[in-house]
């Protein structure tokens, strides 16, 4: 299986839903057990990421506006040193001084809705915000492995 069909198998999941603007695809597309076919997300071992925490949904709004007018509204992936700029602006995490960076975590580690959309987002993908127990967040996945 190539890069391309990879791509379009994971359009709904990964770039598709960051192009829809506030649809209700965005809340079902990339989570649960639909993600887990034979493209290979939701299986890996280890996941590396960025993230962006917020305690009020109106600031991760506002950075995930800035990264749709910088990359997504264009179909574009977030470079990770642009996301890193826009975590040290907006994230509340300690992790947002060093970019929004979590490095490498294994399955288990993380709560329930962040697993789930860190396990689901294609490499190099930007998650639509979601919200977990600790607030509101947006993931870009930097790599995979088992």
């Amino acid at each position: 299986m190539g890069k391309d069909a990879k791509a379009k198998e994971s359009g709904g999941k990964g770039k598709g839903k960051q192009a829809a603007s506030g649809s209700d695809e965005n809340a079902s597309k990339g989570k649960g057990k639909g993600a887990k076919g034979g493209d290979g997300l939701g299986t890996c071992t280890y996941v590396k990421a960025r993230h962006i925490l917020c305690e009020k949904q109106g600031k991760i709004n506002e950075a995930y506006k800035k990264l749709q007018d910088g990359w997504l509204s264009n179909g574009d992936k977030v470079p990770p040193a642009e996301f890193a700029k826009v975590a040290q602006e907006y994230s509340e995490c300690p992790s947002g001084k060093k970019g929004g960076d979590l490095g490498w975590f294994p399955r288990g580690k993380m709560a329930g809705p962040f697993q789930e959309v860190a396990f689901n987002t294609p490499v190099g993908v930007t998650s639509a915000p979601f919200k977990s127990t600790h607030g509101y967040h947006i993931i870009l996945s930097e790599g995979r492995k088992n």
